[in-house]
């Protein structure tokens, strides 16, 4: 499995952005599909954008569609998430998670099939 560590989190106004990302140690990142996933206070853990092993497929909750964006390198073993007009219920523990397949289909959108989770950022945003 690949480890996975988060960083780029911070305290921001609504209407700001910031670029999180997910650095991935192990060999085989190219063989993972990455997510990103976020969790409130009181809440579940939510889905929020997802990407195949090349990065040629994408997916988004509704409520981020056209605000996020999703992408990887995977000559650095990076996943990213760039987070623009950020509003105040994007205030969340912000997680990466891969799966450990070149398949893409709905399901990638549940955390069942995500087997390796970095430890979150904290993504704060001010009204």
């Amino acid at each position: 499995q690949v480890q996975l560590v988060e960083s780029g989190g911070g305290l921001v106004q609504a209407g700001g952005s910031l670029r999180l990302s997910c650095a991935a140690s192990g060999r085989t990142f190219n063989n993972y599909a990455m997510g990103w996933f976020r969790q409130a206070p009181g809440k579940e853990r939510e889905f929020v954008a997802n990407i195949n092993w090349n990065g040629g497929s994408t997916d988004y909750e509704d409520s981020v569609k056209g605000r996020f964006t999703i992408s990887r390198d995977n000559a650095k073993n990076t996943l990213y998430l760039q987070m623009n007009s950020l509003k105040p219920e994007d205030t969340a523990v912000y997680y990466c998670a891969g799966a450990p397949t070149i398949a893409w289909w709905g399901g990638l959108r549940s955390v069942g099939p995500y087997r390796s989770w970095g430890q979150g950022t904290q993504v704060t945003v001010s009204s």
